[in-house]
């Protein structure tokens, strides 16, 4: 089992930047890809970024990529979103999950373990 926690959303104005933490629990979690989704009102939960379990390899959205960077510490069980350029676009409730399969797929069916969300809100 892995418990996952985010933190690190709030309120931004339009380019700025934001880093989001997610925590895990569970000796496992070095061995599992990890994920970024997002969510925004009355839209479908939506793949933002992964990473593999050393951390060697990353995917992003084509709508982040050059903006967003994905990384982990292994030995602090913590994975990060490094969000700049931020547009108001981004608003959404982000989430953390983890891939026991390490196929950092950009689906949500690949991915066991979800936290509970962290709200970021870029305002114009």
């Amino acid at each position: 089992q892995v418990h996952l926690v985010e933190s690190g959303g709030g309120l931004v104005q339009a380019g700025g930047s934001l880093r989001l933490s997610c925590a895990a629990s569970g000796r496992t979690f070095s061995r599992y890809a990890m994920g970024w989704f997002r969510q925004a009102p009355g839209k479908e939960r939506e793949f933002v970024a992964a990473i593999s379990w050393s951390g060697g390899s990353t995917r992003y959205a084509d709508s982040v990529k050059g903006r967003f960077t994905i990384s982990r510490n292994n030995a602090k069980i913590t994975v990060y979103l490094q969000m700049n350029s931020l547009k108001p676009e981004d608003t959404a409730v982000y989430y953390c999950a983890a891939d026991p399969d390490n196929v950092m797929s950009t689906g949500l069916r690949e991915y066991d373990y979800w936290g509970q969300g962290t709200q970021v809100t870029v305002s114009s």
